[in-house]
């Protein structure tokens, strides 16, 4: 595809068949970036104890949810997670905190615990840790930070939808001060909140002019407990067209399939990576298991092979 990516190309490509969209994807995978496949893994270091209201998340404080809340791990914790990341694969090893904003003890921690990974395992560094400032991004990067993870879930539109305790503008201030710490940004969001696909395209072009380098697409699993918890399960068409969608646009990215995949998906994770999926989490998530370690790398074995047919 060779035309400007707009929002009238978008829409008609909406209504090409399944088939026809998932070849362009396909191709403009292969066009753009070949046979890359990133694999990520993460550590959930500070779980629960969020007083944020998202209504998808188990780690509310708001919300009567059945998960292990517990403060900061220690530095020895996180890095033997990266020595297992780094084992069973992965390309980076994110940490990962809940809350809106971490305290400057916890930063500092943090600070320490990147650097020693820095020293001891060959692997990037990501972290997703909240709305931070330039200063303390430019801190992060120092110690061998390479990518900052946060999401802007949806369209700036549904956003007050999912979130009221905070603004979209904030998502984006802090997507733009770790771009201007010199790091490279991960972010994408969730699909199958009860947006539009209008929503999910504007989401998918916003991420384009962010200059984002990673999108983690991400499918929602209804949690008991939370809001969203009576929401319908999204289908798998609608799954693999979003992700045919946000490669087209997002082209030479890295679109990753996160928490969800193994739910919505089922046994098609495999066409997800044939509609421009090149990456993927592995070892599971952060309130969610995911499969094992084993079943991911025969996955991995599996994408390859359709890769080079």
């Amino acid at each position: 595809m060779t035309h400007a990516i707009t929002k009238k190309t978008i829409n008609s490509l909406m209504n090409l068949p399944l088939r026809e969209l998932v070849f362009l994807a396909d191709k403009a995978r292969g066009d753009s970036l070949g046979s890359k496949l990133e694999l990520c893994s993460i550590i959930n270091a500070k779980s629960g104890l969020c007083g944020q209201d998202c209504k998808f998340c188990a780690q509310s404080l708001r919300y009567h949810t059945n998960i292990a809340r517990y403060p900061l791990k220690g530095k020895e914790e996180i890095v033997r997670a990266a020595k297992a990341a780094k084992k069973n694969g992965a390309e980076y090893f994110g940490i990962v905190t809940s809350g809106g904003r971490l305290s400057k003890k916890e930063l500092k921690e943090i600070v320490f615990a990147v650097a020693e990974i820095t020293k001891k395992v060959d692997i990037n560094i990501c972290a997703s840790l909240g709305a931070l400032g330039r200063e303390e991004l430019a801190a992060l990067k120092q110690a061998g930070l390479s990518r900052y993870h946060h999401n802007i879930e949806t369209s700036a539109r549904f956003y007050a939808e999912v979130v009221s305790t905070h603004k979209f503008k904030e998502r984006l201030n802090t997507i733009k001060a770790a771009s201007a710490a010199g790091l490279e940004v991960c972010s994408g969001g969730i699909i199958g909140m009860g947006e539009t696909w209008q929503d999910r395209i504007d989401m998918a072009l916003l991420l384009k002019e962010l200059g984002v380098s990673s999108i983690p697409i991400n499918f929602l699993v209804p949690i008991k407990g939370t809001p969203f918890e009576s929401l319908k399960p999204l289908s798998v068409n609608d799954a693999i067209r979003t992700i045919a969608i946000f490669r087209i646009i997002l082209k030479d990215k890295i679109v990753k399939i996160a928490a969800g995949r193994e739910a919505v998906l089922g046994d098609f994770q495999g066409l997800g990576f044939m509609a421009g999926a090149n990456g993927m989490l592995i070892g599971g998530y952060l309130t969610i298991k995911g499969r094992k370690i084993q079943s991911d790398h025969r996955l991995i074995k599996e994408i390859e092979t359709l890769w080079r047919r």
